[in-house]
């Protein structure tokens, strides 16, 4: 019995083998050229009008849309996700409603299957003025100076302003720009300048300038204080005396310096350089302190002398 078997088997085996293989052919032909339906989610791709039109896109869009497409078996099993796109072309009109269409989708070439649904059958649009202004940039200083100095006044920025063009709902919202902040930590006594970025206040803004120069003015830090009342004292000329015999004297200075003076370490003077026995003369009054700006009040006294 098993020789039987093994003769059956074994008999013509080349023409068995061949039969075998045409059925394989036959049968892929026929399973390959049936009808079958896939869902795929495939990339949206926006053409959106140029950057000097008067309006512009502000709604969102799905990134990806799903789409039911139908063809043979073989093809639909070959089909990959990543080779089909549907093109939104929106760069001539701005439609608030947007149908998809077959004739949107992108296929690889050769592919033949029929787009047959669309999930999200449809998008709304919103639209947008596409308006330009001028809106003021703002700088911050961070960080502190050198021991002793200090930032004096505002800063300085050039240009004090920046374009910004956009969606009108955005650009109206804006009040100001914030550029990078200017660190003078540890900056000596002087002017120094830095070129500042912009940043950015949205994705759908555009700014012009990008940069501005911001300059600070870093100096030694002083105070004032008024010293009331001090006697002015005549040099050269030994019976001189000053009307007004006393005057207020306004000292600026580094605050480690002033805060060690007292009224007695000031001493307002005139001095009498007339070769004149007797005589009077209106005098610039005299104050040196080191470190300091010395203001008098007033300035000049009438200086008399003489028998």
């Amino acid at each position: 019995m098993w020789k039987r078997i093994r003769q059956a088997l074994t008999e013509n085996l080349n023409l068995k083998l061949l039969s075998f293989a045409f059925a394989l052919v036959v049968y892929s032909l026929v399973h390959g050229g049936e009808d079958a339906r896939r869902s795929i989610a495939v990339d949206l791709e926006v053409q959106l009008p140029p950057e000097n039109s008067d309006r512009m896109l502000v709604g969102s869009l799905p990134q990806s849309v799903r789409i039911v497409v139908r063809g043979s078996n073989q093809t639909i099993d070959n089909l990959r996700a990543s080779s089909v796109l549907v093109h939104m072309d929106l760069s001539r009109s701005q439609p608030a409603h947007v149908v998809f269409d077959p004739k949107m989708v992108h296929l690889p070439d050769g592919v033949n299957v029929e787009v047959e649904q669309f999930d999200p059958p449809a998008v709304d649009l919103k639209w947008e003025p596409r308006v330009l202004r001028d809106v003021p940039i703002q700088v911050n200083v961070v960080g502190a100076p050198a021991t002793g100095l200090i930032v004096k006044g505002a800063l300085l920025v050039e240009p004090t302003t920046a374009k910004v063009r956009g969606p009108q709902s955005d650009v109206m919202l804006l009040q100001h720009l914030r550029a990078d902040a200017f660190d003078v930590h540890s900056l000596p006594e002087g002017k120094h300048s830095q070129p500042l970025a912009i940043e950015k206040p949205g994705a759908r803004l555009t700014v012009e300038p990008k940069s501005v120069i911001a300059t600070v003015d870093i100096e030694r830090e002083v105070i004032d204080r008024v010293f009331q009342k001090l006697p002015v004292a005549v040099v050269g000329t030994p019976k001189g005396k000053t009307q007004p015999p006393e005057v207020d004297v306004r000292l600026v200075c580094p605050p480690d310096i002033l805060r060690g003076l007292r009224p007695e370490h000031i001493v307002p003077q005139v001095e009498v350089t007339s070769k004149e026995p007797a005589g009077s003369e209106s005098l610039p009054v005299i104050v040196k302190v080191d470190q300091c700006d010395v203001h008098v009040l007033p300035p000049e006294v009438v200086t008399r002398w003489g028998p």
